[in-house]
């Protein structure tokens, strides 16, 4: 199953695209995290392809000042929150002034980490941790999600995305192992313009996908 250059009919068919593009990747022992909420319905396809276990990663994007939909940071359960230091210029902020909205994510992303464990803990160390996402954009809470993993010693990290922006991939290729991004549109605007079918992903249905896998 090839991806059309127009992008994705809807999450599962990117998840199987992207399944087939791992399956020629020399992983081992994977385990496979989705990037809540987005990311988890294309990571059970990658998950279902693998063979792997599946398991849900959360991280949280802080907002610019106005731009609640802007993200000038992210931050995870645990760990220092991670800016992109140009954004944070650009509004004229400094991470000191972001605290409180860093803070808040924070608890955030406990209470929903509490709320998508399901069955028990996978292991991270010495395996291949294939991370999941829906697509990359600023790439912000990709960023903070591998930096939190690696402090679970993995022997890989890879960033898995069905489309990404060029820049952003970039990025993250200095962050993770190694990042896999099927669609790289140099017209790149946001990651819904390339899917047809891109509705809110709720809890109900990450709670379904990881009970599936239980």
């Amino acid at each position: 199953m090839m991806a059309a250059a127009e992008g994705y009919a809807d999450r599962v068919q990117a998840g199987q695209v992207l399944a087939e593009r791992l399956g020629d990747a020399d992983l081992r022992d994977p385990v496979v995290l989705g990037l809540a909420r987005g990311g988890v319905p294309v990571a059970a396809e990658v998950a279902r392809g693998l063979g792997a276990p599946l398991r849900v990663c959360v991280a949280r994007k802080i907002g610019a000042p106005g731009h609640a939909e802007l993200a000038i940071g992210a931050v995870t359960a645990a760990g220092p929150a991670t800016y992109d230091e140009r954004m944070v210029r650009s509004f004229g902020l400094d991470e000191q002034g972001m605290r409180e909205a860093a803070d808040q994510e924070r608890e955030e992303a406990r209470s929903r980490e509490e709320r998508f464990q399901v069955g028990e803990r996978v292991p991270l160390a010495d395996r291949d941790v294939v991370l999941v996402d829906d697509g990359l954009a600023t790439g912000a809470t990709a960023r903070a999600a591998v930096r939190m993993l690696r402090e679970a010693g993995p022997r890989r990290i890879v960033l898995a995305v069905p489309v990404g922006a060029p820049d952003a991939v970039e990025s993250l290729s200095h962050e993770a192992d190694e990042v896999i991004s099927v669609l790289r549109p140099p017209d790149f605007a946001a990651v819904g313009q390339w899917y047809r079918d891109f509705k809110a992903t709720e809890d109900a249905e990450i709670l379904d996908i990881l009970h599936s896998f239980a």
